[in-house]
């Protein structure tokens, strides 16, 4: 098995969804030792929709991922881990809480 780096949760979003996601982010930032990225307002990487990537280390995810379950209120969040095989880890390797999108799986070619 591959060794996982660490983990993304990728919490969607759109205009009207905005300062939703906002606070889920910042709420799992002061929860949990994790890093929290940028709002991205615009599509970047193989993401669907926008979003805001959190990174956390495989020992958080028994706490982060149900957490997101619980608290994402309609928000599709998009799980993947980090091993190394960037096709593989959003594809095979990945969970979905809420709606599952298409990804540009050609934003790794």
């Amino acid at each position: 098995m591959s060794e996982i780096r660490e983990f993304h949760a990728h919490v969607y979003f759109d205009s009207a969804s905005l300062e939703q996601a906002r606070e889920l982010c910042v709420a799992a930032g002061e929860k949990f030792a994790l890093r929290v990225g940028r709002m991205h307002e615009r599509l970047v990487g193989p993401h669907p929709r926008w979003s805001c990537q959190l990174a956390f280390s495989p020992e958080l995810f028994g706490s982060v991922v149900p957490w997101l379950a619980l608290y994402r209120n309609g928000l599709t969040v998009f799980v993947h881990p980090e091993t190394g095989d960037v096709v593989k880890d959003h594809t095979g390797h990945a969970l979905w809480m809420g709606e599952i999108l298409e990804l540009n799986l050609d934003a790794f070619a």
